[in-house]
């Protein structure tokens, strides 16, 4: 019994520590470069033109991240691209957005897949978000991104 005890830990929590080190930033500018390497001299990958994108950032080498974004494209960013600002995108269609954080609230708006939302505060399960000219509450679980 002891045996299977430790063949767990030294399979287990190698693994988890790698992803442990995962966090989010978002996107410092209106055009942003992702890179296919760590350095100016690889290619251009893709173009963002999104400020306060969500990233995650999976690594790092030197001055460069690199990041997986909601579509799950991955490559390099300069950090000096990045920024800590709180922002998420929705995941599910149809979501609502209510007055305060509980369903039984009055719900005024509805947001699409894919909508950027800038991150007020969160408890619980919910967070305080604003889109536009609408800012209210909406469920923690249908957002990607810093929370």
């Amino acid at each position: 019994m002891l045996k299977i005890i430790y063949i767990v830990f030294i399979f287990y929590f190698p693994f988890q520590s790698l992803f442990a080190n995962e966090y989010f930033l978002t996107l410092r500018n209106d055009k942003v470069n992702l890179r296919q390497g760590p350095s100016f001299e690889y290619p251009i990958k893709l173009f963002y033109k999104k400020k306060f994108l969500p990233v995650l950032i999976q690594d790092k080498f030197e001055n460069f991240r690199k990041i997986r974004d909601h579509e799950n494209n991955t490559g390099w960013i300069h950090i000096t691209q990045l920024s800590k600002k709180k922002a998420a995108i929705t995941i599910d269609d149809d979501q609502l957005i209510f007055n305060k954080s509980s369903i039984y609230s009055k719900p005024f708006a509805i947001l699409k897949k894919g909508r950027l939302c800038k991150v007020h505060k969160c408890k619980d399960e919910w967070c305080k978000i604003s889109v536009g000219k609408y800012k209210g509450w909406v469920k923690k679980d249908i957002l990607w991104g810093l929370l």
